[in-house]
């Protein structure tokens, strides 16, 4: 996890250093229902490559907003989920996906 001094001074541009990318924004869309295991948000991410998605779980969960489990099964078994700090995103999310739900109305 960042330390205070490494982040942004501006909440905003806290929150978008933080999960800025469209491919973090739709990753967490998705976990903000369920957890999810890797392919099955691989499947659900329309063009996300194997490299990205891994990349951008592997940084979620540093900054605390992810969580991983590993079931220690053969084959392996993992699942994604949001950690407390991660759920306090599904409010934004929320908002997020009402206003390009009221866009498209208007346009």
């Amino acid at each position: 996890m960042k330390t205070k001094s490494e982040l942004p001074e501006c909440p905003v541009a806290t929150t978008v250093s933080l999960i800025g990318s469209k491919w973090k924004l739709l990753i967490l869309q998705n976990l903000s229902d369920r957890p999810w295991r890797f392919n099955e948000l691989q499947k659900s991410l329309d063009g996300i490559s194997q490299k990205v998605l891994t990349s951008s779980l592997r940084e979620l969960e540093a900054d605390g907003i992810v969580f991983r489990k590993d079931y220690g099964t053969n084959p392996p078994k993992v699942e994604y989920s949001l950690t407390k700090i991660g759920e306090e995103l599904r409010g934004l999310l929320s908002l997020m996906a009402d206003f390009g739900n009221y866009y498209k109305s208007v346009i």
